[in-house]
């Protein structure tokens, strides 16, 4: 299983840790003052989560209802992050844009693969 999924994986990690991370060390990154820039990681973040586990097992999938089932599990994870971030940090705190920024990073990879391999059914 690790074998078939090792980048998705190495991605989930790296996106908890930086989830964990204290917040003090990405306001250290002032030059970039772009508006609402940590949404803009978030949806790019989980769009590359769902596009690596799509490419991972695209053998595996037969049709847009497999396709939607499996983009559930970025949103879950990412949806229990926020709340680990909540409960588990000091310097941390849940919000509901992340989740929404998440979840449209991995819609759009959905839209995006379907656009390159519409199934039927």
């Amino acid at each position: 299983m690790i074998k078939n999924n090792k980048f998705s994986i190495l991605i989930a990690l790296i996106i908890i840790l930086l989830s964990f991370s204290k917040a003090s060390s990405f306001q250290e990154i002032n030059f970039i003052n772009i508006p609402y820039l940590d949404k803009l990681v978030h949806f790019g973040l989980y769009f590359l989560l769902m596009m690596v586990i799509i490419l991972e097992h695209q053998k595996s999938l037969q049709n847009t209802r497999t396709l939607i089932h499996i983009g559930l599990i970025p949103i879950i994870f990412g949806a229990f992050i926020e709340l680990g971030q909540s409960g588990l940090t000091v310097s941390r705190e849940a919000d509901i844009l992340d989740v929404l920024s998440n979840s449209a990073g991995v819609a759009s990879a959905l839209l995006l693969w379907l656009l390159i391999k519409p199934y039927r059914a």
